[in-house]
């Protein structure tokens, strides 16, 4: 009776570390998940922001909206724009005014077709949103259509204020992530190496057996493959949720992950919890298994 109460309470103190260690660790995960997350997802929106770009191409009065349209079907085959559209007067009107200031005798005041002629609207590619890139554009179409354009406009003061700044976060959001992972890197360490520490006797008593360096590791390294596994999905499953929490609240910026965006975080975590687990055990094994068994008290 007393043997059968001994084990049980050595197995629920198993059971305890257990899962300590697997809940530990899937707090240092969901940590980087929250770095790794936030990574991708600054790039995603830094792709929205810059695909919102927009130029404009103005055409000299001769030309008809026949021929502009023609332009336009033209333009959208190219490889620099991912969107390209005809703006006709009253939809550059409308741009230019707020439906609440179009009153009727707005409308009878402004020749729209004369001030406002028909014109071609592009958005660029994210990796054409920058000043050389818009550049690049429009030299292409002032070399393409040198009889027809009579101007390319972009703001350029927008775009580099976008490139600065988005450049300047991610130098910021570079250093915190490297320090977080270093931080993250110890703790999965020492949380690994305290679990092994409370098994060092069982180690040095298999070994005093006779049971070989490899015979020992085995199971350890499955546990931790396990711990790894559970602790990364459990990681990845609180990074989503607070993702998912804050794409519900925040109107401005789509935060939705894509397909490939969460292959890539989840692929991520599950590496990052699987090798620190293995590697952190594997030394620590090691560790224990190099000491006498004086070593160990």
């Amino acid at each position: 009776m007393i043997f059968n109460k001994s084990d049980d309470f050595a197995k629920k103190g198993l059971m305890t570390n257990y899962v300590s260690t697997i809940f530990g660790i899937s707090l240092v995960l969901f940590m980087i998940g929250v770095v790794m997350g936030s990574a991708i997802l600054l790039q995603d929106v830094e792709t929205q922001f810059k695909e919102n770009l927009q130029g404009d191409v103005f055409f000299l009065p001769t030309f008809n909206d026949a021929d502009v349209k023609q332009i336009e079907q033209e333009m959208k085959s190219w490889v620099e724009l991912q969107d390209v559209f005809f703006v006709s007067p009253q939809r550059a009107m409308d741009d230019l005014f707020d439906e609440s200031e179009l009153t009727d005798q707005t409308i009878l005041d402004i020749d729209s077709t004369f001030l406002i002629p028909s014109s071609i609207g592009f958005k660029p590619k994210a990796e054409y949103a920058n000043l050389e890139g818009m550049q690049t554009i429009e030299i292409k179409i002032k070399k393409t259509y040198s009889k027809q354009v009579e101007s390319v406009n972009y703001d350029k003061d927008s775009i580099e204020s976008l490139d600065r700044g988005f450049n300047q976060f991610a130098f910021v959001f570079m250093l915190i992530t490297a320090l977080l992972i270093l931080i993250a890197i110890a703790l999965i360490n020492n949380t690994i190496r305290l679990s092994i520490y409370s098994k060092r006797f069982t180690i040095k008593t298999m070994q005093l057996v006779g049971a070989t360096g490899g015979f020992i590791r085995k199971p350890f390294l499955i546990q931790a493959i396990v711990q790894g596994l559970l602790s990364s999905l459990i990681g990845l499953s609180l990074t989503m949720t607070i993702f998912y929490a804050l794409d519900n609240t925040i109107d401005t910026v789509d935060l939705t992950y894509s397909i490939t965006s969460f292959l890539l975080l989840a692929i991520g975590v599950f590496t990052f919890g699987l090798f620190l687990t293995i590697i952190s055990t594997w030394f620590a094994l090691n560790n224990y298994l190099r000491k006498k068994l004086d070593d160990l008290y």
